[in-house]
C-alpha cells in the first residue's frame, strides 16, 4: 500500500487502523488514541473511523494499571489497513522482542502511515523505521533516543507527523495528534466538537511537552511560580541554587520563597530537589544506565550524595531499588 498519500488530508472515505499494543503500555495512552475516533464516528453519524486492537503474541494485553486488553490477534492478523499505530510504556525493551522487531520490519510497507506514541516511538527506531524521519516520544526519553538512534531527527514536540510517520510523547499528546487527525480529514469544526466532548482543548504538536503552566496545578497557579518550574524542569542535570532561577525570571529570592510557599507548601529548592529525585527514580527502574549516569542527568555532584538523598526520599538506595526492580 502506498505510503505517500498522506491520511492527514481531507476525505470522506473510511479509514482503518491497527493499533498495536505492548504489554505494560498505559490504558490511558490507549483510551486518547481510541476514544477520540469513536467520539468523531459519533458527531459524524458514520463509521468514519475503524480499527482493530492486535498484540504481539495475539492475546489479552496487560496493562500498566492491572487490567488486560483484549485483542483481536497479531500484526500477521490485521490485512489490508491504512495506518499501524504502536502503543508502548513500560519495559519496552523486553516486550518489543526480536522477533516483533523483524515482523514489523517485515510489515511496514503495507500501511499508509506508521505511528508510535509514548514508547512506541522507540519501538518503531529499534525496527528502522523512523530512520530519515523527525519524531518525538516522552520527554524523558528524548536525549536517549536521539543518542541510541542518530538517523532519527528528533524533536521535543507533543507530537509530529513527517510524511508517512507520526509519533507523541504519550497520552495527552496522543489526543492532541488525533484531534489533528480527525480535524485534517473532517474539518476543524468536528475536531472541536469532540474537544468539547472531553472537556478540553486540541494543543497544536508543536507546543512543548513540558508546559509552562504545570498540568498537574491548577490553572489559578501564579505563573510566576509556573515559569520557575519550567525553568527547574529543563535544568534538571544543572540545577541553579533558587536566587538564580528568581532573578532569572525577575523576582527576589525571598518573593519567589513566599510563592512557593503559598502555591506548593514548600520552599522552590525542596521542590527542584524533589523534581531531580523523582527523575532519578524513573532512570533507576526504567533504564540500564549506570547509578553514576543517573546521579550526573539529576544534577548531583557524587553518586554518595545522590545515593544519600536517594535514600532520604524514598527510604532505600537507588541500587536496591534496581536489585527489587
Amino acid at each position: 500500500m502506498a505510503q505517500d498519500a498522506t491520511i492527514f488530508a481531507r476525505s470522506d472515505q473510511p479509514l482503518s487502523l491497527a493499533l498495536l499494543v505492548l504489554p505494560q503500555a498505559s490504558i490511558l495512552t490507549v483510551a486518547s488514541t481510541l476514544d477520540p475516533l469513536r467520539s468523531a464516528n459519533r458527531h459524524l453519524g458514520r463509521q468514519a473511523f475503524r480499527w482493530r486492537v492486535v498484540s504481539p503474541d495475539g492475546k489479552a494485553v496487560p496493562l500498566t494499571c492491572g487490567l488486560e486488553l483484549p485483542s483481536e490477534g497479531t500484526l500477521a492478523d490485521i490485512g489490508e489497513t491504512d495506518a499501524l499505530i504502536v502503543i508502548a510504556g513500560f519495559r519496552q525493551a523486553e516486550v518489543a522482542t526480536r522477533p516483533l522487531i523483524r515482523e514489523l520490519r517485515r510489515v511496514a510497507h503495507r500501511f499508509r502511515a506508521i505511528g508510535g506514541i509514548d514508547a512506541g516511538s522507540w519501538v518503531l527506531a529499534r525496527a528502522g523505521l523512523l530512520d530519515g524521519y523527525a519524531a518525538t516520544v516522552h520527554w524523558e526519553d528524548l536525549e536517549d533516543l536521539a543518542n541510541a538512534h542518530p538517523g532519527v531527527d528528533v524533536v521535543p514536540d507533543r507530537f509530529i507527523v513527517s510524511r508517512g510517520r507520526m509519533t507523541a510523547g504519550g497520552a495527552a499528546p496522543a489526543s492532541d495528534m488525533m484531534l489533528h487527525l480527525i480535524g485534517a480529514r473532517h474539518g476543524p469544526a468536528i475536531a472541536l466538537e469532540v474537544a468539547a466532548s472531553f472537556i478540553t482543548i486540541a494543543r497544536s504538536g508543536a507546543e512543548p511537552q513540558v508546559s509552562p503552566q504545570p498540568a498537574p496545578f491548577p490553572r489559578r497557579l501564579d505563573p510566576r511560580v509556573a515559569a520557575a518550574i519550567a525553568r527547574m524542569e529543563a535544568r534538571l542535570d544543572e540545577p541553579e541554587p533558587a536566587g538564580a532561577v528568581a532573578r532569572a525570571i525577575g523576582l527576589s529570592p525571598r518573593r519567589l520563597e513566599m510563592l512557593f510557599a503559598e502555591a506548593l507548601g514548600m520552599s522552590p529548592a525542596a521542590y527542584g530537589l524533589n523534581l531531580r529525585l523523582q527523575a532519578a527514580r524513573r532512570l533507576v527502574t526504567d533504564t540500564r544506565h549506570s547509578l553514576q549516569e543517573v546521579a550526573l542527568r539529576t544534577g548531583f555532584s557524587s553518586q554518595s550524595a545522590f545515593s544519600r538523598a536517594f535514600r532520604r526520599r524514598f527510604g532505600q538506595s537507588p541500587s536496591a531499588l534496581r536489585r527489587a526492580g
